[in-house]
């Protein structure tokens, strides 16, 4: 009787897991479907805790009448959750649950979990960052979030240490990416709403276009190294990823290609009927061609 009881918490959990991606982020929820069942799973999982932490530092608390300090208090309690259910398989908070069990499943703990609320807990404290506190906060928001995933992908298929090694890399890279292009579309929302500003020395009110361009390659060299292995994941991953890396290929392209002085006033997007087209081309297994620009420059060296 336990058993199945446990059974069906399990399964209400993972069912909560995925509402929350298809919720709140449709370029992740789209990019879901082409995952195998088990691994799309786990990657809802993921995501689900990795959002919920994320209402906490972005406004979900102050929206509720409460401040910064009661704001770090439930994140505490988040991540100390999560910490008890990864060594025991259990919480009564059903996202900690789901994503517990993909951890202990898939084979990684607190050396991923506490550099990620880490990062979030900076945004409660940290308004403005240098080059070592941006490349400390992209790590644990974005970078550990892709190795959770690449844990997941790679459940079940061993391979050899060289492999791993520049899998990791792909993956670091590819969550880097995905959270500078957020940054960048978002430059403005993020100092005028939450009061933030991530990339070093960069000032919303004298943005100009050769510093978006700096930025934007930055990106491009993250996709690069990203898009290399992308073609030596599991099949079972395979498209997913590459209609992830295409999706955000598109918005940095559509981002280079708006003036800067019209970025940090409107939020650019990846249209419904290009998502459609990049969909259909992943599903068939298309996978994308790296970035054409692509200069190595640091984001925190002068333009």
């Amino acid at each position: 009787m336990t058993l199945k009881r446990l059974s069906l918490y399990d399964r209400v959990a993972d069912e909560i897991a995925g509402r929350v991606i298809r919720r709140y982020s449709t370029s992740f929820g789209l990019a879901s479907r082409l995952l195998e069942p088990r691994v799309r799973q786990h990657v809802e999982n993921i995501y689900a805790l990795v959002r919920v932490a994320d209402e906490i530092v972005d406004g979900g608390v102050a929206e509720a009448g409460l401040d910064a300090a009661a704001a770090g208090r439930y994140l505490d309690e988040f991540e100390a959750d999560t910490e008890q259910a990864m060594r025991t398989g259990y919480s009564t908070n059903l996202v900690v649950h789901a994503f517990a069990r993909t951890a202990r499943e898939t084979g990684f703990g607190e050396e991923l979990t506490k550099p990620f609320f880490h990062s979030m807990r900076m945004d409660l404290t940290d308004t403005e960052h240098d080059q070592d506190s941006f490349d400390t906060y992209v790590y644990g928001s974005a970078e550990v979030v892709g190795l959770m995933c690449l844990r997941a992908f790679l459940q079940d298929h061993p391979v050899s240490d060289e492999q791993n090694e520049r899998m990791v890399r792909g993956a670091r890279a590819l969550g880097a990416a995905f959270q500078k292009v957020n940054f960048l579309r978002d430059l403005a929302a993020d100092v005028e709403t939450l009061g933030r500003s991530y990339f070093p020395g960069i000032r919303v009110d004298q943005f100009t276009e050769q510093e978006k361009h700096r930025l934007l390659d930055d990106i491009d060299d993250d996709l690069r190294v990203s898009a290399a292995v992308i073609p030596e994941l599991p099949a079972g991953s395979r498209r997913a990823v590459a209609l992830a890396q295409s999706l955000f290929q598109e918005l940095g392209e559509r981002i280079r290609r708006t003036p800067a002085e019209t970025l940090i006033r409107a939020r650019i997007s990846v249209p419904t009927a290009v998502k459609a087209r990049l969909l259909a081309e992943a599903a068939a297994g298309r996978t994308p061609r790296p970035p054409k620009r692509a200069r190595a420059t640091a984001i925190g060296a002068s333009a």
